[in-house]
This record gives C-alpha cells, structure tokens and sequence, in this order.
C-alpha cells in the first residue's frame, strides 16, 4: 500500500511539473540541440517557486547535499508504446541508455488493480548511474517506477526513490553495501504520440545528491552529466540505431559494403553495442585495488581494478583495467575530431604500434556522421588483427570512442550473421566530457586557457587486458600492473605531445 500511495503522489507531482513552464521553471543560459534545434532552450527549477508547490524537508543533512533538476523535450523516432516496453524491461532501459545506466534490476512488480481505472504498471527497481571516470563515483537509486496512459496516446513514467532494505539484495546489486547517496525527488518523462510515427518526449530530471567528484565539478553540478538534455539526447541516438539495425533507416554515410546482409549488419551492431556496455561496467571498477604509488599520473588521477573474469562474452582470466582522467585546453568537437581521425591515430593508440591504419568498413547510423561502427585495420605484418570502433556524440556533455582488437575470422563469422553474442571482446576507450566551464573570449587562446582554466575538456583513457587466463589474484603481482599502468601513461603522454599540450598539468 505505502508503494502505491508513494508511487500516485509522484505521479501528481510529476504531471504539474510536466504541464507548467514559468515561474515554476526557469530558462538556462545554454540552449539545447540534440536533434538541430539550437532555438529551444531546457529549464531549470525555481527553488523557491517549487517550494511553495511542494514543500518537503531535504532527504540529506549534509552540508555538501545539492539539488539538480532540469527539464527538457524532443521528438524521438519511435512510438510511445515501444518506447514504455523498453523502459519496463531493466535490460533494455541499459541498452538503452549505455553511457548512463550500467546496472538496472526490477525488485518487485507491484500489483496496481485497486487504482481501477487509474491502474497502471509499477514496479521498484535498482538502478546504478555511472560517467565520464572511474575518479566520479556511481550513483544508485532504489526507486519506484510508475507507467500508466493519462490520455489517448498521451504516457507518463514516473520514477520516486523509495527506502529499501539493501540488505535483500545479492552483492552483485549492491556491492557496496551501503546506503545510495542519491535520492530522486519525481522525476522522468512525457510520451504523446505523432502521426508520423515518431513521439514528442517531455523529460524531467530533480534529484537530491550527496557525492564528491575531482575534475568534473562544473560539468556535474551544472546539471549536464545526468541532467534532462543528456536523457534526451540520449534517447534519440540510440533510437536511431536501434532503427537502422532492425533495417528502419538507412546509413547516409557508409563505406565497405559490409553492412549489407541485415543479419550481419544486426551482429556487428550487437556486439558493437555489448563492447560499449562491457567499457562503461568497466569504469565503475568494480574489485578496485589500491596501489598508493599509482595514484598520480601528472596530477591526474590514476585508478587501477583487478578482477577473475568468468563471464561469457568476455576472456576468461585475470583481468586489469587501469583508467586515468586529466583535464586538456581543448573543447571536445577538437579533441574527439582528433581521436576518430585514421590519420593521427599512429600518434597516440599503442596498439598500432606507430603504424598508419586503414579503415575497411564504416556505416554511420543517425542524424550525427560521428555517431558509427568501423572496422580498422592495422598496416602491419599481422594482417589477421582487426579493430571495432564505436564512437558517438552526446550534445552538451561530449563524446566517447570504444574499441577492441578482434581477429579476422571473428568479425568474417560476425558479418555474415552468425550469433555474436559469445565472441569475447575486451574494450578499451576515451571518453570526452565538456568540463562546464564557459571558453575563453578567443577560442583558439590555448595559452590563456591553460592559465587562468577556461572552457576545456575531461579526458578519460581506459585500458583492459588480460594478464592471464590461469591467474588468481593472490598470483598478481605489483610488476603485472605497473606494466598496465605504463601503458595509460605512455598514452596520455603521447596524446598531449601530439595535441601540443605537454605543459597541462
């Protein structure tokens, strides 16, 4: 009863928030433009004016405690219907949403037929959000999930945190163990149908959080990381994927002829999609260990997790994964043109061992020609070695490269349409985060930004690699992963000759 009396005055909340513009919310500075409109803008929540609606007392006494809210909307190309049945499903709310949500369960499903004509679908659910480094700590949430149609075609989900006893949980929800810092106030989305076949989304995101953060403070407390613009942004990239892979839509830009086949096509974008889930569960260093004499890196944080891997999909074995995060005077369209570029990529990836690199196929699947699947391979002696690149843009936040080393006869078996779902890949990746910092007077005042920290970018560089398929971590010694951690190095060093910034500290 309590879920269900919590779950409908959520939804109350949510549907004035949805429905009202000023004075309850305000326009932010920054205008939005994920699908091309640069003319809307997203709001922010009046403290004061949403006080007065709903007065409540704040959920931490932290002095450190902040809220951030934000409300934004946008046409997806998809029908509301679908999208409820992905939001529903904990494993296609994280596919999803890769780059945001990399841990989602359904606890309970709750039954709604009391509410009569007011029943809809509820269920409370675990959900743990993680960005841009392993140095920026996930956030989880225990909350209720609450879907039901308010009108002909019209659709709201709600979600509210809601107490829970963790302990119920298995360590693999909760490794931790402790109580979420997080706390969502009602939040989440609008879905009115069009005639065309695509939805209009109204989002809205107000959490209270509690959390530390090195590097990205600006970009995090100004609400951009996990604010409504991102949802939205997000949302309508990987519709347009999810389109193009079930033959939907067709690439604008595509090279190879690779693509063709629709089954092959389906199994590269599926273990595409599986290499970019399998890099974001990687940043939350799950088994993480702690090596003090690791933990600089040029004043930029080094972070180092071991783990016995045993998961099918992945190489069986000890794996290290080692990540650091360092802060660059360059905006992030610079930097991510930069590491997609075949042509500089000999100046900065070890793996091509400092040789030129050919690009064999490439498809780009939305409205964005950097968001795209390429097959890369490497002009060496080993011809048998190819790499899988993903890279995409998420306007207002920055961009991420994921990528993996796969034999040949692998990514042959892939693209002619066998399963791809046991093919064991072990990503690696950048991720590229405007830091949220207003650009200096003169964009190209490199000199300037260093000196007095403008407008920049968060760079993350994370590394995988299996040490050995018959360690056990009793076995790993200091020497296995100071040779991983050289590896980040040597390749943070060699990106900032390579981009003239040797100096940033």
């Amino acid at each position: 009863m309590a879920m269900i009396e919590t779950a409908v005055s959520a939804m109350g909340e949510l549907m004035r928030l949805l429905r009202v513009n000023e004075p309850v919310w305000i326009k932010s500075s920054s205008p939005v433009d994920h699908d091309g409109d640069s003319r809307r803008s997203s709001y922010l929540l009046h403290r004061d004016s949403y006080n007065k609606l709903f007065p409540r007392s704040n959920h931490f006494k932290s002095s450190t405690a902040r809220m951030e809210s934000s409300k934004d909307s946008g046409v997806v190309p998809m029908s509301a219907v679908h999208l409820l049945n992905m939001f529903l499903d904990s494993n296609k709310w994280m596919d999803l949403f890769p780059t945001i949500v990399t841990k989602a369960r359904t606890i309970e499903v709750v039954d709604t037929r009391m509410l009569g004509d007011q029943a809809g679908s509820l269920q409370l659910m675990y959900e743990q959000m993680h960005i841009l480094s392993p140095l920026v700590a996930p956030r989880e949430f225990y909350f209720l999930r609450y879907c039901r149609e308010v009108e002909a075609s019209v659709w709201v989900m709600v979600d509210v945190s809601y107490e829970y006893d963790c302990s119920k949980l298995s360590k693999d929800l909760d490794p931790r163990g402790s109580p979420p810092r997080s706390w969502r106030l009602p939040s989440g989305c609008m879905l009115q149908d069009k005639p065309n076949g695509c939805c209009e989304v109204t989002w809205v995101e107000h959490v209270e959080v509690d959390d530390k953060f090195p590097n990205s403070s600006d970009l995090v407390c100004g609400g951009l990381a996990y604010g409504a613009q991102r949802w939205i942004a997000t949302l309508h990239r990987m519709s347009e994927r999810l389109a193009y892979s079930l033959g939907e839509a067709l690439s604008r830009h595509e090279l190879g002829g690779v693509f063709d086949i629709p089954e092959g096509r389906k199994s590269i974008m599926n273990l595409s999609q599986r290499m970019v889930k399998n890099f974001w569960e990687m940043l939350s260093m799950s088994g993480k260990l702690d090596f003090p004499h690791l933990s600089e890196l040029n004043n930029s944080g080094v972070r180092v997790s071991v783990r016995q891997n045993n998961e099918i999909g992945q190489p069986s074995g000890m794996i290290v994964s080692v990540a650091s995060s360092l802060w660059l005077p360059l905006s992030s369209e610079t930097l991510f043109n930069f590491f997609t570029d075949n042509k500089t990529r000999p100046q900065w990836d070890m793996l091509s061992n400092g040789n030129p690199v050919n690009e064999i196929a490439h498809v780009s699947y939305g409205t964005h020609p950097g968001n795209c699947i390429s097959i890369i391979q490497f002009a060496s002696n080993d011809n048998n070695m190819l790499m899988l690149q993903e890279s995409c843009i998420e306007p207002m936040v920055g961009s991420v490269v994921v990528y993996a080393p796969i034999d040949f006869p692998t990514i042959k078996s892939a693209i002619s349409g066998d399963d791809s779902t046991n093919i064991p890949i072990l990503p690696l990746g950048l991720i590229i985060s405007d830091d949220g910092r207003p650009p200096p007077l003169h964009h190209h005042d490199k000199a300037a930004s260093m000196s007095t920290r403008f407008g920049g970018s968060l760079l993350t560089v994370a590394f995988q690699i299996l040490l050995s398929n018959h360690l056990h971590s009793k076995q790993l010694n200091m020497e296995s992963v100071a040779i991983v951690n050289t590896l980040v190095s040597s390749t943070v060093q060699k990106i900032k000759v390579a981009l003239d910034c040797s100096n940033v500290d």
